[in-house]
């Protein structure tokens, strides 16, 4: 038990030793209202403090998180015997060793009484702390749940922005080289050139922060793109669009056809005489480009920006992966197209999510089930007290403590026994018997 916990009995004794001094104790005398506070001090220590303790060995053996069920029944069973063997302890000591009552009347009269009504009281304050180490412990874990997930949130969000902040001087840096080439070779066409880049580094610098765009959109910048690389090109290079209306109002993410337009060209030759063919178009939800394979000699290693680039990009969006194929006559690349717009980084999949609504569904479980034990270890003692200080000659509060309490019973063979498992597994039973006897009239 921590310091605090022993502070917190140690108040609960003595507001509860004075509240019996005032109320229930004839002589008021000093000798009286410290004998009142030890007693209350020996029921809040020993029946407290023991709760206390195997509570909190029960959730250092075994998890309400991880180990709900285990944890559940061996706490009701803890709640059972704990308590008794507590209450009787103390009981023993107040009215046996201190009030001097016979044993043979301990178990008897107004004293049995007393033994049952407190082990009631002492059930009712034991399950409402194992429900409060149930909440706290749910608690904690949603808490570091939810800080894990924000970890992970910002991490994805940084390496994505990262991701995206390659593509401004990835495109800067191709098309000045495009540029200076067609200086020297065709200096009217570099003006044209120049015009026409600037259109498109405005398209660069208004996608590049979006998370996807339109096939549509990204179409018409890459046959824009297209139109540069046939004025450097001219007939070396031959571009083929074929793309489905349908597919048009799908999503990719931004700038992902030019970086691979680039590599098309940075990775083959491309002359007259065999000129470069690259085809772009839809199949199967996946946006294609492909070209047929020239393959040049590579000066030096490249850097891996656009592939790669596209590949973690769609990584970090969707569960959907970018394709690769390659063989001696073709290299082509399959990106996903998506339907709907996505919320990136989301890091619950489906399974996730159906484990989250599964849990909380438990959790109600749990909290009506504590909520009925409570209602229960309350109602039912102050029904007694009111049937035995009114008609004690009729005792009629057996009947709402055996009928009550066989509703406690079902709902915990409900919550910790039985449960919904159990109602699947039949109906699977009864659908896979139902199947077989359909096939043996078939």
């Amino acid at each position: 038990m921590t310091k605090k916990e022993i502070i917190s009995l140690l108040w609960v004794s003595l507001i509860t030793g004075v509240f019996f001094f005032t109320f229930f104790t004839g002589d008021k005398t000093i000798q009286n209202l410290i004998l009142s506070i030890l007693v209350a001090s020996l029921y809040s220590l020993v029946i407290g403090g023991g709760n206390g303790v195997v509570n909190n060995l029960l959730s250092r053996k075994f998890s309400w998180i991880e180990h709900t069920r285990t944890r559940a029944v061996l706490g009701v069973i803890a709640v059972l015997f704990v308590n008794a063997a507590l209450v009787l302890l103390c009981n023993y000591v107040n009215f046996v060793l201190i009030q001097n009552v016979p044993f043979s009347k301990f178990f008897s009269g107004s004293v049995g009484f007393v033994n049952w009504l407190m082990i009631n009281i002492a059930l009712l304050i034991s399950a409402f702390l194992h429900a409060k180490s149930f909440m706290s412990e749910w608690k904690k874990a949603s808490k570091k749940e939810v800080v894990e997930q924000k970890l992970i949130a910002k991490s994805a969000n940084a390496q994505f922005e990262s991701l995206k902040n390659q593509l401004d001087p990835h495109f800067l840096f191709n098309s000045l080289n495009v540029l200076s080439s067609l200086i020297d070779e065709n200096p009217n066409q570099a003006q044209r050139f120049t015009s026409s880049m600037s259109k498109i580094y405005r398209y660069v610098l208004e996608q590049k922060d979006k998370e996807l765009v339109t096939v549509e959109e990204e179409l018409d910048f890459a046959k824009t793109y297209c139109e540069l690389l046939k004025t450097r090109f001219e007939d070396s290079v031959d571009f083929e669009f074929n793309v489905n209306e349908n597919d048009r109002k799908s999503f990719v993410v931004p700038l992902s056809l030019q970086l691979l337009l680039e590599n098309c060209i940075k990775h083959n030759f491309a002359t007259s005489a065999k000129p470069l063919k690259i085809k772009i178009y839809s199949e199967n939800g996946n946006l294609i480009i492909e070209n047929n394979l020239q393959q040049r000699e590579q000066v030096k290693e490249s850097a891996g920006i656009g592939l790669s680039n596209i590949v973690q990009r769609y990584a970090l969006l969707t569960k959907h992966n970018v394709y690769v194929e390659k063989s001696d006559a073709f290299f082509k690349v399959k990106i996903p197209m998506l339907t709907q717009k996505i919320t990136p980084m989301t890091t619950t999949n489906d399974n996730e999510k159906a484990a989250y609504d599964k849990a909380v569904k438990r959790v109600d479980e749990l909290k009506g089930f504590y909520g009925n034990l409570i209602s229960y270890c309350i109602f039912i003692p102050f029904l007694i007290f009111i049937n035995l200080r009114t008609v004690p000659e009729y005792q009629w509060f057996w009947w709402p403590l055996f009928g009550w309490g066989i509703g406690v019973v079902s709902h915990a063979v409900k919550v910790f026994g039985i449960g919904s498992d159990w109602e699947e597994r039949q109906i699977r039973n009864y659908m896979k018997k139902e199947e077989e006897n359909n096939k043996k009239w078939k």
